[in-house]
């Protein structure tokens, strides 16, 4: 297979990605509605850039793949970003969606200092949770009833990656195995 290219979406991109979206293989995993206006994608789209990130996966000049990245803006949330992703239904499979979770993974904590990163998914979409546990997110806890889809109520897991950093727990800890003065 070719390359797969990881990069900021632009303008140009907002329709391949609402044709993503329109496929039943697709929405059906998302909160989104068929039948996606270019005008409703071009919304969001333009609102996840406003306040977040939005990447594509392009292999052989075509847009197969994106991902929405938005950091919380409530100042006591802001270690915490959320996303969305979607692959199209004919490259399922071939490693579009491990290549945009990384690249979300590495921007989110190596560049913004995102130390909990949070998903929600349909609990009967095992290859998705299969993913994320892959790159180190873990079920937190489930929600029946969640959303309707196709004239039923479904279940949904949220799922979060925590990074975490090495601080001490107490003070008391802080020298690390230093001998403190008029101590051994």
């Amino acid at each position: 297979m070719a390359d797969i290219t990881i990069r900021h979406t632009e303008t140009k991109d907002i329709d391949a990605i609402r044709q993503i979206a329109a496929h039943p293989a697709v929405y059906a995993n998302t909160l989104q509605l068929p039948f996606p206006s270019l005008e409703k994608w071009t919304q969001r789209i333009n609102g996840i850039r406003e306040r977040g990130f939005s990447l594509v996966a392009e292999l052989d000049g075509e847009v197969v793949g994106h991902l929405g990245l938005s950091p919380e803006q409530n100042p006591r949330r802001r270690h915490v970003a959320g996303f969305g992703m979607i692959v199209n239904a004919s490259h399922h499979g071939r490693g579009i969606g491990n290549r945009l979770l990384a690249a979300a993974i590495d921007l989110a904590e190596n560049w913004l200092n995102v130390t909990r990163i949070e998903l929600s998914v349909y609990a009967d979409n095992r290859a998705a949770i299969a993913l994320y546990e892959k790159h180190g997110f873990r079920i937190e806890g489930e929600s029946p009833d969640f959303a309707l889809r196709d004239g039923e109520y479904a279940t949904t897991c949220h799922m979060a990656r925590l990074r975490r950093t090495a601080r001490p727990s107490s003070g008391n800890n802080l020298n690390h195995g230093a001998t403190v003065a008029g101590g051994e």
